[in-house]
């Protein structure tokens, strides 16, 4: 089967019609910028992945392109969602997890049965976490562009828990 029915049949009438397979210009008003435009606006949103439409927008125009806010905000291919919180990894750590990840590579699902993961953590007590908005393509929540570092406030309460493959342990706040 080369194509649907109906794309043929769709040919043959164009055929017919206009004497060309060719289809019409699409309705609707021209872009405003080009493709080496939009490949620039892409570079200045990757530059600051929090800033808003209207800021794009300006720093766009400065550039020579003729747009709005709205016009940027739909110009973005990939993913407008709220930055993810992550701790900060400095080299040392992404090092040693990179160690840890190697030596463990091997290990079955029984070997890991015979472990039990503990963590503590502390939580606010109080205020909300800052949301922002950060442009991001598929597979770029944990970019280090677009995550949001937490920072410690004096107001929280320590947890300790755990873990295996056994189910979880109780939540003992310290």
């Amino acid at each position: 089967k080369i194509a649907p029915k109906s794309t043929i049949y769709r040919f043959i009438k164009n055929f017919e019609e206009r004497g060309s397979i060719i289809v019409k210009k699409a309705s609707g008003s021209p872009r405003k910028s080009s493709k080496r435009q939009d490949r620039l606006l892409k570079r200045i949103q990757l530059r600051d992945r929090s800033a808003t439409s209207a800021e794009l927008a300006q720093e766009w125009q400065q550039a020579g392109v003729s747009t709005s806010a709205r016009t940027t905000f739909g110009r973005w291919p990939g993913v407008k969602k709220g930055s993810k919180e992550a701790t900060s990894l400095q080299k040392k750590n992404i090092r040693d997890r990179l160690i840890f990840c190697r030596k463990y590579s091997e290990w079955t699902a029984e070997d890991w049965g015979k472990v039990i993961f503990s963590d503590e953590a502390p939580f606010r007590l109080f205020g909300a976490s800052g949301k922002r908005l950060v442009r991001r393509r598929k597979g770029e929540r944990y970019h280090q562009s677009c995550v949001m570092p937490t920072v410690k406030h004096p107001d929280t309460i320590h947890v300790w828990g755990c873990f295996s493959s056994k189910g979880v342990g109780s939540l003992t706040i310290l």
